[in-house]
């Protein structure tokens, strides 16, 4: 055992005091993306002549952008994890992250295109340095077999999308309303936020995130010369398998920012008690239920675990992916009631979002969750990269479908969407237990475990 493993670990509600200052860093870094995201398409597709002007795109150009846009903000992950794994440590490429965004989203609040374009390429180089390095983060923070990882990731994970929930309403309504460049600079205010707690808070990150090539014990810098292991190949193997579950999960549910987003604000009648709903509030629907449900799902497969039941990382995010693309059909009832009426109700996006929420819960930290458990030590960042380069693969599909919303239409969209992730879980549902050989056992020894002692990422799975 080294001496990051020996380091004291204080904890609050049963978890590393970490695992909070990781969890506000992100939610910050999440408010300034999804604020941005929630009004980069209506930006886009907003009249030249409106009083809060916007580009004039076609609806196909606009989505063509944002998929091109979303893709490459996760693909930069594959290289930001080598650059954590090879170069800097995942602590130090968390910072710079951090840096460049702060730098993007406020060049992005400039009115003049060359702003906006640099604005955009700076946060997808900041995004690609922070995303993967700040979420392997947080697996050192466990030791191996700890069954509260899953749980710590969950949480984690309602900082992410609590973060997103007020970027949609704040940095939304402010973009909508006031202007989209005012929205753009308050996220960057919202990233300066994230990297000053960040800062702040190292004290309590001393034993994560350091790179192993400038450690002073021998055991930890031999890791990275050791050779992968069998066992280590086949888990390998299982994880690159399951992202393509994760490539059409973020496919389909990447269409809340686009296709979602166009059709709320153009064809749902958001009027209520006189006085009509922005389009981008029902972003937040998402974020909102995440904060509302995610303990009890995370509590809910803990329980499961602890009963023997079937609760393994393939089986929920399976489950994830057939509730998210159920929650489709109710897309799909929208847009018949549009057909038939000319509008359809605010109801049937709260549902589709709902359902969408609970699947990202069974799918999304798990995920997270499962690549700290299986990767390689001197792989950690790099897989945890490749993970964030499916989404954003995902997202460019989900760019894709929107486009093709032009020529197909939404009602064979949505249909389409819901029909092919319901099955598609289903066949993957009958080969899971093959699958789940060439884990070899890495998820059958979790327990609920409360260590005095902390364990640094570097040896957390070894």
């Amino acid at each position: 055992m080294t001496n990051s493993a020996t380091l004291k670990q204080k904890e609050l509600f049963g978890h590393p005091i970490g695992l909070f200052i990781l969890f506000f860093t992100e939610m910050w870094e999440r408010f300034s993306y999804y604020g941005m995201r929630a009004i980069l398409v209506l930006y886009l597709v907003g009249l030249t002549t409106d009083s809060n002007a916007g580009l004039g795109w076609s609806n196909g150009d606009a989505l063509a952008l944002y998929g091109w846009y979303t893709m490459m903000v996760y693909v930069m992950s594959i290289p930001g994890g080598i650059i954590a794994d090879k170069l800097l440590g995942q602590k130090k490429s968390v910072l710079y992250g951090g840096i460049l965004l702060v730098l993007g989203h406020s060049i992005l609040a400039v009115e003049t295109m060359w702003a906006f374009y640099s604005g955009l390429v700076l946060i997808v180089c900041g995004v690609g340095m922070l995303k993967p390095n700040i979420s392997t983060m947080v697996g050192g923070l466990y030791k191996k077999g700890d069954i509260r990882r899953d749980k710590g990731f969950t949480i984690f994970y309602i900082g992410i999308n609590l973060g997103a929930f007020l970027s949609s309403i704040i940095v939304g309504y402010v973009g909508e309303v006031y202007g989209w460049h005012y929205g753009f600079g308050l996220a960057g205010i919202g990233m300066l936020l994230g990297l000053i707690q960040y800062l702040y808070g190292q004290k309590h990150l001393a034993h994560v995130g350091n790179f192993l090539g400038a450690s002073k014990n021998e055991e930890e810098k031999a890791l990275l010369k050791k050779p992968l292991t069998k066992i280590e190949k086949d888990r390998i193997a299982v994880l690159l398998i399951s992202f393509l579950l994760v490539i059409v999960f973020w496919g389909a549910f990447e269409q809340a920012g686009g296709l979602m987003n166009i059709y709320t604000k153009y064809k749902t009648n958001r009027m209520f008690m006189g006085w009509e709903v922005p389009a981008t509030w029902f972003q937040s629907l998402n974020a909102f239920f995440i904060v509302i449900f995610g303990t009890f799902v995370a509590g809910y497969w803990a329980k499961r675990k602890l009963n023997n039941k079937l609760s393994t990382s393939l089986f929920k995010m399976i489950l994830g992916l057939i509730i998210m693309g159920a929650g489709f059909f109710f897309m799909t009832g929208a847009t018949a009631q549009f057909e038939s009426t000319g509008t359809s109700a605010m109801y049937w996006l709260v549902l589709a979002y709902l359902f969408h929420t609970i699947g990202e819960l069974c799918l999304s930290p798990v995920a997270l969750s499962f690549i700290t458990k299986l990767s390689p030590v001197k792989y950690a960042s790099i897989m945890m990269g490749v993970y964030f380069a499916m989404t954003g693969f995902g997202s460019k599909l989900a760019g894709l479908l929107g486009e093709w919303s032009e020529s197909l239409g939404e009602y064979m969209i949505f249909t389409g969407i819901a029909v092919f992730c319901v099955v598609l879980g289903l066949l993957v549902l009958t080969i899971r237990k093959k699958l789940e050989v060439f884990t070899h056992g890495v998820e059958d020894d979790e327990v609920e475990m409360h260590y005095d002692e902390a364990e640094g990422f570097e040896l957390a799975d070894n």
